[in-house]
């Protein structure tokens, strides 16, 4: 997705904090099969009840660079996606798959390259057959959230954020302002001019002191630094 190449799902979830956008994470754990894989695109939503028949009719529905995101409720008894569905994902112009779960055939996703997320491998396969809900290919739980087509996927090495596609364009711009930011707070670190003094941190224990209301953040708002949104 344009814009989100050059930024990160922390600068994203800082611009969404700078924005008051609502920002969707999942849970702690899930990360990426490969180190260093990203992934961003339009949510393909899909719950899991014990059968990948669920999996191909929703890449019946795919458009090119769509993310599946799997609803499989946090289980940690079974995988729910392997190579094979991870390989028809890809024939399907799928970029990525996202599982609040397990997967399994890990040697085989390495080797497929397409970016999984999950909370792990684990080899064992699902052995029941659960009755489908009418929200089946409309939704994904994920977490304590609700993910569906109108929301946008963004994974790398921190996690996996969803967002609203009608904020996405303004989130990532943001996210690209907060980038340069800190890139140029981080150089002049590196030149000896330390964080301390590129943020007036005893001007704010000054201005603190005289108002116990006066936080940091808000004391980067006024001067335009970038550290904590």
């Amino acid at each position: 997705m344009d814009g989100f190449g050059a930024v990160s799902t922390a600068l994203v979830a800082d611009a969404c904090v700078r924005l008051g956008v609502p920002v969707r994470a999942a849970p702690p754990g899930v990360r990426s099969v490969v180190s260093g894989q990203r992934v961003a695109g339009r949510a393909l939503p899909v719950r899991h009840y014990g059968s990948v028949d669920v999996f191909l009719e929703a890449f019946e529905r795919a458009e090119p660079g769509d993310v599946l995101v799997i609803d499989n409720g946090g289980r940690s008894d079974e995988a729910c996606v392997g190579d094979l569905v991870v390989l028809e994902a890809g024939a399907a112009g799928v970029s990525g798959v996202v599982i609040w779960g397990l997967h399994r055939d890990t040697a085989e996703l390495i080797e497929i390259g397409l970016p999984v997320f999950s909370y792990g491998g684990c080899p064992l396969g699902p052995s029941r057959l659960d009755a489908r809900e009418p929200a089946a290919l409309a939704s994904a739980r994920f977490g304590g959230y609700e993910v569906g087509r109108d929301d946008v996927v963004f994974g790398d090495d921190d996690g996996v954020l969803f967002v609203s596609a009608d904020r996405v364009a303004e989130v990532l711009a943001t996210a690209a302002d907060i980038r340069l930011v800190e890139r140029e707070q981080a150089a002049r670190i590196r030149a000896g001019e330390t964080l301390r003094r590129q943020t007036g941190f005893a001007d704010y224990l000054r201005r603190r002191d005289a108002d116990p209301t006066y936080t940091f953040r808000r004391h980067l708002r006024r001067i335009g630094g970038a550290i904590e949104e």
